[in-house]
């Protein structure tokens, strides 16, 4: 294993959790981080601030590094912004993997996500042989999928080109993540939070695979170690719908999980409105155009390929809600409830 690791974008949720998941093997982490550094407060790692937007930062952060995880990105609920999700998600890719060429960085670990992917499985759970979101689509078609989602599949590209460079990479695709040390906290985190909290009155009849972002990095650091050149993996837990996560977030908040549940048409009407009340309240709402979008997809994963290559696992749901609202009410997220 190699012990000159960066890691961008390593105060959100995973760079959190996987800085002290390597830092607990001994490993030399160097941290890439760009504003916020409260993830990583009194940890014994080596911070340098760079912008995935700057190649030259880039170079200067990976002076020495042999392997870098590329977790950088911006997630955003609205459907205007596909500019900044294409310059930080798209091009900083491309600038993040001609940094690791540049530099004879051995290996890059790139994080994508499921969303990155088509929704057309027809029932079959998707896997690493679904194509990327913006394969064989109009003009029209591509202007209708939500920006992030074409951001990072494009950004996948931009890895596969630096493979066929010849640069040693490996994909990554975790479906919905939850779990502790979420300082930010994340667009999911808050999501579970508003639910623990009784602040979102319905539900809609949808589900999602959610996995602990302590499983994904266990997956991913053995994906370091063993995977092959090349290949890509699909990190999932388990599927739930919208409903059992919010009974499971209310028995732990000791309070009512909402009571009515709504169809996508309604939901999608009053999209607009929440978001626009969101950003009054300078909260992010739970349904917007993006979010229903991908609840519409009722994704389910298939992570064979982690597992059997991989030996990555994925434990319950009820046991990752339990541990992240846990900590969010040590850190003074959530009143209430019982650990």
């Amino acid at each position: 294993m190699s012990d000159r690791l960066l890691i961008t974008g390593a105060s959100g949720l995973v760079g959190a959790n996987l800085v002290r998941a390597l830092l607990a093997q001994g490993r030399n982490v160097r941290a890439l981080i760009h504003h916020d550094h409260r993830a990583l407060d009194g940890l014994d790692v080596e911070t340098i601030s760079a912008d995935v937007r700057d190649q030259a930062s880039l170079e200067r952060a990976m002076a020495g590094i042999e392997v870098v995880y590329h977790l950088a990105g911006s997630i955003s609920l609205e459907m205007d912004s596909g500019s900044e999700m294409m310059e930080i998600n798209t091009i900083g890719t491309r600038l993040v993997v001609n940094a690791c060429m540049k530099c004879g960085v051995q290996r890059l670990i790139h994080f994508s996500t499921i969303d990155a992917l088509k929704k057309d499985s027809l029932g079959t759970p998707v896997d690493e042989e679904q194509p990327l979101i913006d394969a064989d689509l109009t003009d029209d078609e591509l202007a209708r999928i939500p920006p992030y989602d074409l951001s990072k599949a494009r950004a996948e590209r931009e890895v596969l080109a630096g493979i066929g460079r010849g640069l040693d990479a490996v994909i990554v695709r975790p479906t919905a993540m939850l779990g502790p040390y979420d300082f930010k906290p994340s667009l999911i985190g808050q999501a579970l939070l508003q639910l623990a909290n009784g602040k979102i009155p319905a539900l809609v009849k949808a589900g999602f695979d959610w996995v602990d972002v302590r499983d994904v990095v266990a997956g991913v650091m053995r994906a370091e170690r063993d995977a092959p050149a090349g290949s890509s993996y699909m990190l999932g837990g388990n599927w739930h719908t919208l409903r059992e996560v919010a009974v499971m977030a209310a028995a732990f908040s000791q309070r009512s999980a909402p009571r009515l549940t709504v169809p996508f048409w309604l939901a999608d009407l009053f999209a607009p409105v929440m978001l626009k009340l969101a950003s009054f309240n300078n909260t992010h709402p739970i349904y917007t155009r993006v979010t229903l979008e991908a609840l519409r997809g009722d994704r389910h994963v298939s992570s064979a390929r982690a597992e059997r290559e991989l030996g990555y696992t994925a434990r319950r749901l009820s046991e990752t809600v339990r541990d992240t609202l846990t900590w969010f009410q040590e850190q003074g997220y959530l009143r209430g409830g019982t650990p």
